[in-house]
């Protein structure tokens, strides 16, 4: 038995969450027990649901089976998927994991955040294109595939002023590298053939800062400055977290961002240009909230786990 056995402690396969009298089945998919998978499944319990986590590697797809896919804890399907987590693999085997979230969508499952928003935000390179279709005010973007196109970029923008290069799949602050001349860059192989770059923006000195906003369901929940030393300002990092009350044009494009990705729960990375005007680094389909919650008054995870259970809900009354 593992620790992911463990967590599931009504200890039986659930067959449908439908079934008269017994609490809805939730399948938190995480590759780890971190701080946050722990506190949702908590948060789970104490609403009323029973969860499950799973990992997704252990999924599988079945055809024989009535319902083609095989779910690690449920006889048949669970009521609703968190996803926290998708786990490293092979390109094959992040695209089987995603297509395991796109079959429980057809078959009628509440998941949040949908594949589609996950793979929206996972690419860095089309989220940018979707936020600039949306007309959401960003840092100036490029992404190439080639190093003589980065080079190009680079001989051209750094001229105006540094530029930003982030792994196209990255998350907390890691892996990113600041551009300030062609020779910067990273050979085609470190870049694993993707140069996505941003306009630096922020001071020349320090302090550096930047804001993230947590989105659930359209609505704001909460909200921190992150403020370092270092230009890279994530809190696993060293950033220190600071409570704030976003401004109404702050709210506005966090709330517009998360929509224009599909997202239902999203954490909303902003920065402010030299004019004070806030722009959108980028939307995270899978955000933590541990550096948040040390400056909010309330449980995050109460609030997130409530707006899915709601989300279920919602769907079993239009189904």
């Amino acid at each position: 038995m593992t620790a992911f056995d463990l967590l599931d402690r009504p200890g039986t396969l659930s067959t449908s969450g439908e079934e008269r009298g017994r609490p809805p089945r939730v399948a938190v998919f995480t590759d780890k027990l971190d701080w946050h998978v722990v506190r949702t499944i908590r948060a789970l319990r104490a609403q009323g649901a029973a969860p499950v986590a799973v990992r997704l590697s252990a999924c599988k797809i079945e055809t024989d089976r009535a319902r083609a896919l095989a779910i690690p804890g449920f006889r048949d399907l669970p009521d609703l998927a968190i996803i926290r987590a998708i786990g490293d693999g092979s390109l094959e085997a992040i695209t089987m994991r995603l297509g395991v979230l796109h079959a429980l969508e057809a078959l009628g499952v509440p998941v949040v955040n949908s594949a589609r928003a996950i793979e929206r935000c996972t690419d860095k390179s089309m989220a940018s294109f979707l936020l600039a279709q949306a007309g959401l005010p960003t840092p100036q973007t490029f992404a190439a595939q080639s190093l003589a196109q980065a080079r190009a970029i680079a001989r051209r923008e750094c001229a105006k002023g540094p530029l930003v290069m982030k792994p196209l799949f990255g998350a907390q602050g890691w892996g990113l590298r600041l551009i300030e001349r062609e020779s910067d860059l990273p050979s085609f192989q470190d870049a694993r053939g993707v140069f996505y770059l941003q306009r630096f923006v922020g001071p020349a000195r320090p302090p550096f800062e930047d804001m993230r906003i947590l989105v659930s369901r359209g609505e704001i929940v909460a909200a921190m400055r992150r403020r370092s030393s270092h230009w890279i300002t994530n809190v696993r990092q060293g950033a220190k977290p600071l409570a704030i009350e976003p401004s109404a044009r702050e709210a506005e494009i966090a709330r517009a961002g998360a929509s224009a990705l599909g997202v239902d729960f999203a954490g909303v990375d902003i920065i402010n240009d030299c004019r004070g005007e806030p722009l959108i680094l980028e939307v995270n389909s899978m955000a933590g909230w541990s550096g948040l919650q040390r400056v909010t008054p309330f449980s995050i995870a109460d609030r997130l786990v409530a707006d899915a259970l709601a989300q279920m809900a919602h769907a079993r009354r239009r189904a």
